[in-house]
């Protein structure tokens, strides 16, 4: 079992967590979020981080909330990541949006490194490779800059339009883009026999889609799970699969794919270290490949 955080990740900074809140720097700009794993106490004093941070997240209910302003910032700036400290640079657009979220999981970054390595070690000339509940696109952002012929699948179309955005400044192209619910498309991709060599899935604890389509983790995995491995091509194939749900275990992923992969099954936890000294866990992986 690893714990993976990323290693070379300049533009951002965990700079300190606890009392359930983290402060992070997002490229130049410090934020204040709600973090419910974070049950210990702050490193640093209140006073500090609210002297440090530019904007603090107030939540207003379980779901949604506001930005407040410490300190003057724009709305939208911009922040990069250099894949596996390398030349390939993939850029993303950050925004202040009333979920909390400013566009980015950082915690991604060691999995962004594992598919470009991935790809770039496949026989195949450009691998296919499918990314499910794909948000903002990193994940297929790396895939695309190693050459892979990327299909990203996410329920939200603005989320969709968020991820062109960043390809653009990715000075990326052609990425195939389709607003649908991650298992309907797997289910249709099934009928119509398509492989792919390389699926990335990161599906949320609760979500929808685009027609009301409920989604809830532990009554739906394995089911996706279930179609998504007969999607895998025969001979050359990897599989990337995360959670982010409280009391969600890796051994709960390792018994999803073991049978499937067998040897090659890494399973583990993502966390991202603090400047400041603690661990923050930021959710579950399995992943394996076969070439």
């Amino acid at each position: 079992m690893e714990l993976l955080t990323p290693q070379n990740f300049k533009d951002y900074e965990l700079i300190d967590v606890g009392g359930f809140e983290k402060l992070e720097r997002f490229g130049q700009f410090i934020t204040i979020r709600p973090e419910p794993q974070a049950v210990w106490d702050k490193t640093l004093s209140s006073s500090e981080w609210e002297k440090r941070a530019h904007v603090k997240f107030v939540p207003r209910s379980s779901s949604a909330g506001e930005w407040k302003k410490l300190k003057q910032m724009p709305d939208q700036w911009q922040m990069k990541y250099d894949i596996n400290d390398s030349d390939s640079t993939i850029r993303f657009r950050l925004g202040l949006t009333s979920f909390k979220h400013v566009g980015i999981f950082p915690e991604q970054a060691s999995n962004w490194d594992f598919i470009y390595s991935t790809i770039k070690k496949m026989q195949v000339p450009q691998p296919k490779v499918l990314n499910l509940f794909a948000y903002t696109g990193g994940a297929s952002l790396a895939a695309k800059a190693a050459g892979a012929d990327i299909t990203h699948v996410d329920s939200i179309k603005q989320v969709v339009t968020w991820s062109k955005e960043n390809m653009d400044l990715s000075e990326l192209s052609n990425i195939r883009w389709v607003v649908e619910d991650a298992l309907k498309f797997v289910k249709r991709e099934e009928k119509r026999g398509n492989k792919y060599n390389g699926i990335i899935l990161d599906p949320p604890a609760f979500g929808h889609g685009p027609n009301g389509e409920k989604w809830k983790l532990e009554d739906n995995i394995n089911e996706m799970i279930a179609g998504v491995l007969n999607l895998l091509d025969d001979k050359e194939h990897f599989l990337i699969l995360n959670a982010y749900s409280l009391g969600f275990s890796s051994l709960i992923i390792e018994n999803l794919l073991k049978k499937k992969a067998g040897k090659n099954l890494n399973i583990g936890e993502l966390y991202l270290q603090a400047t400041e000294g603690n661990k923050l866990p930021l959710g579950v992986f399995g992943r394996f490949k076969n070439f």
